[in-house]
């Protein structure tokens, strides 16, 4: 499974009917993009909507940012995993995370007291378990939403490499250093396009501030070494660090300094007004061009 060294990540999916999400789908192989990342959280299911695109497409790969361990059994993780891509020649890529405590406790009513023992185990039982249909023609691959040091390391042992989400570069630096090489590293970022970098940022603000609401995201940073008074204040370099905001040559900076800091795949989110699908094709077609997709 050759995923590129750059691909997509997107909400958008999920705000539309299955017939346009299948025309997006077509769209985004058109321009070049070898693979496409969605969610889960309070829509599709990730894995059903991973199999609408993968059969409307041909080359593209789809791959989940991240499906929820404690949305389904690891049986039955694991099943869908290897009927996906026995069915669409080795082109899903499983990423699995534990999610948040306001996600989990909150709106699933679940106990989220454990979930690193929580993973390990799910692991484990996803390769324990049972599977009486035609195997894939290649192992499938399965990667961690992983932030901290923990999690890194168990993203490489017990896992074919880890998904960061809303992470600096130097996270990416640290990530590499905790996996060791070989093992997938595969960070989203945000990026927002603008010749008004001012205006970039003021676009940027409010998803960071909403992401910055979760725990896990802030306590990371903070372990980075960020201070939680600049954080909350949003200042320009805390949106600068997390979100490339500017120009499209921004972009392409940005994804080249977590390749040069260890990233094998970089996934981009383009954040756009009001989750516009005409603006978001427009830039993902530019993107694509910048990087000789096409």
């Amino acid at each position: 499974m050759d995923i590129g060294s750059v691909g997509l990540w997107t909400f958008i999916l999920d705000n539309h009917p299955t017939d346009v999400v299948r025309d997006i789908a077509r769209d985004v192989e058109q321009m070049g993009w070898p693979t496409l990342w969605r969610p889960e959280s309070r829509g599709r299911d990730a894995l059903i909507s991973s199999a609408v695109v993968l059969e409307a497409t041909t080359s593209l790969n789809m791959a989940t940012g991240i499906a929820i361990t404690y949305a389904r059994h690891p049986m039955t993780a694991s099943a869908a995993q290897k009927s996906l891509n026995e069915a669409y020649d080795n082109r899903f890529l499983l990423g699995l995370g534990v999610s948040h405590a306001p996600s989990i406790e909150g709106v699933r009513k679940m106990d989220y007291s454990t979930p690193y023992s929580d993973m390990v185990a799910y692991l484990k039982a996803m390769v324990d378990a049972p599977y009486g249909a035609p195997e894939p023609s290649e192992p499938p691959k399965t990667v961690l939403a992983a932030l901290g040091p923990r999690m890194l390391e168990l993203s490489a042992k017990a896992a074919d490499g880890a998904h960061p989400y809303f992470t600096p570069v130097e996270h990416t630096g640290l990530a590499r250093e905790i996996m060791g090489e070989g093992p997938l590293l595969a960070p989203e970022i945000m990026v927002s396009i603008d010749d008004d970098v001012d205006a970039a940022r003021d676009l940027a603000r409010p998803t960071m501030q909403r992401y910055l609401s979760l725990p896990n995201y802030k306590n990371n940073l903070i372990r980075l070494g960020y201070h939680e008074a600049d954080l909350d204040d949003l200042t320009d370099e805390v949106v600068d660090a997390i979100v490339a905001c500017g120009p499209l040559s921004k972009t392409v900076e940005r994804v080249q300094e977590h390749q040069d800091a260890g990233a094998d795949h970089v996934c981009i989110q383009v954040l756009v007004p009001d989750g516009d699908l005409d603006l978001s094709l427009t830039r993902w077609r530019e993107i694509a061009e910048a990087f000789g997709l096409s």
